[in-house]
C-alpha cells in the first residue's frame, strides 16, 4: 500500500481522550478485570497441559491489557475503575467445569474481545490508544488460532457445515424472501454461518449460566440465571432445528462439561456482570445475523430472540444497580444540572 505523508497533531498523545477512546478503554479494562478472576480460578483445576498453556496465555494478555490501560488512565488523571478483585473469586472452590469447557469459553470470550476492539478501532485517533487496540486485535487473533488448533486437534468441535460449490453465477428470484409460504429456498452460506455462530456462542453461554444457577448464593440472582438458562435452551433448539431442516449438522450442547459442585467459585456480582456482558454480545451477534439474512422465518426467529434477550439484560442491569454493583462508564457533562447549580 502506498504511504500517505500527512501528519496531524490531532493524533498525538498530548491530545485529550475522546468519548470513543474513553469508552472503549473503560469497557476493555472492565472486561479484562473480570477475565483475570475467572481465568485464575480455571487454572486451579486444569489438568490438560495444552489447555493450561492456553489459559496462561489468555491470563497474561488480560494482565497486559489492564496494565497498558492503567498507564494511559494515570497519565490522563482518569480514575482507575474498581472492576473486580480477589474478593470476587474463591480459588479454593471445587472444580465446576471440565477442561474442555475452558477452550470453548475462551473462544467465546475471544470473539467478544475482537468485537469490542474491531468496532472501536475506526473511531480511535490518538496514537497510543490506536496502537494499543491494534495490538489487542493482533494478540487476540493469535490466541484464537491457538484455541482453534486445540479444538480441532483434540476433536472438541465440528467445523461449520459443508455446502456445494455453485456451478455458475445466478441471481435471486421472487421467492428469495419466503420463509413460511410457497417455495422456501435452502439457506444460503451467510445464513448458515450465522446460525452456526449463534449456536456455538449459545451452547457455551448456556453451560456457563447453568453452572452459575447451580452455585449462586442469592435466591433472586439464582432465579435470574435459571430464567436465562431456559431462554437460551429454547433459542439454541430453535436455531439447531433450522440447520436440521436443511440436513446440516449443528454444534452440540456442552452441559455435560459442568460438574455437580454447588460451591460457588465466584461472587454473585461477577457472575451477574459476566452474564449481562455475554447476553449483550448476543444482541450484537443478532444484528450481524439479521444484516445478512434473507428468509423471513429466520429473521422473525432472530427478532423474537432479540426482544426477549434485551428485556432479560435490562432485568440483570436493574438487579446489579439495585445492589450497588454497576460502575458508571464515562459520561457527557450534564449541562442542565450545571446551569441549575449556578
Amino acid at each position: 500500500m502506498k504511504p500517505i505523508n500527512i501528519s496531524s497533531n490531532k493524533t498525538n498523545t498530548v491530545e485529550n481522550l475522546t468519548s470513543a477512546e474513553m469508552g472503549k478503554l473503560w469497557a476493555t479494562y472492565m472486561g479484562n478485570s473480570m477475565a483475570i478472576r475467572i481465568l485464575n480460578y480455571y487454572l486451579q483445576h486444569v489438568e490438560d497441559e495444552d489447555i493450561k498453556t492456553l489459559l496462561e496465555n489468555a491470563l497474561e494478555l488480560s494482565q497486559e491489557f489492564m496494565k497498558t490501560i492503567e498507564e494511559i488512565f494515570t497519565k490522563e488523571s482518569f480514575p482507575i475503575p474498581h472492576g473486580f478483585s480477589d474478593e470476587d473469586v474463591n480459588l479454593s472452590a471445587p472444580r465446576l467445569f471440565q477442561d474442555e469447557f475452558y477452550v470453548h469459553y475462551l473462544k467465546y470470550t475471544a470473539k467478544a474481545g475482537l468485537s469490542i476492539y474491531s468496532v472501536g478501532l475506526p473511531l480511535l485517533f490518538r496514537k497510543d490508544v490506536k496502537d494499543f487496540f491494534r495490538y489487542c486485535i493482533d494478540s487476540t487473533l493469535d490466541l484464537m488460532e491457538q484455541i482453534k488448533e486445540i479444538l480441532m486437534g483434540k476433536g472438541l468441535i465440528i467445523k461449520p457445515p459443508l455446502i456445494p460449490i455453485p456451478d455458475k453465477v445466478e441471481y435471486v428470484q421472487h421467492d428469495f424472501l419466503n420463509g413460511f409460504f410457497g417455495h422456501v429456498r435452502p439457506m444460503h452460506a451467510l445464513e448458515i454461518t450465522h446460525l452456526y455462530d449463534n449456536i456455538e456462542n449459545n451452547v457455551t453461554s448456556k453451560a456457563l449460566i447453568m453452572a452459575f444457577a447451580q452455585v449462586a448464593q442469592d435466591k433472586k440472582v439464582r432465579e435470574l440465571f435459571e430464567r436465562g438458562r431456559d431462554m437460551t435452551t429454547t433459542n439454541v433448539e430453535n436455531y439447531m432445528q433450522k440447520l436440521y431442516d436443511e440436513n446440516l449438522p449443528a454444534p452440540t450442547f456442552l452441559d455435560d462439561l459442568v460438574t455437580s459442585s454447588t460451591i460457588s467459585p465466584f461472587s454473585d456480582k461477577i457472575m451477574l456482570y459476566h452474564k449481562m456482558d455475554m447476553f449483550s454480545m448476543k444482541i450484537r451477534a443478532f444484528g450481524n445475523s439479521v444484516a445478512v439474512n434473507g428468509r423471513r422465518d429466520i429473521g422473525i426467529l432472530y427478532t423474537q430472540s432479540l426482544t426477549k434477550i434485551a428485556a432479560y439484560v435490562e432485568d440483570i442491569q436493574k438487579t446489579i444497580i439495585k445492589r450497588g454493583w454497576l460502575e458508571q462508564p464515562p459520561y457527557a457533562a450534564d449541562r442542565g444540572k450545571l446551569a441549575s447549580d449556578q
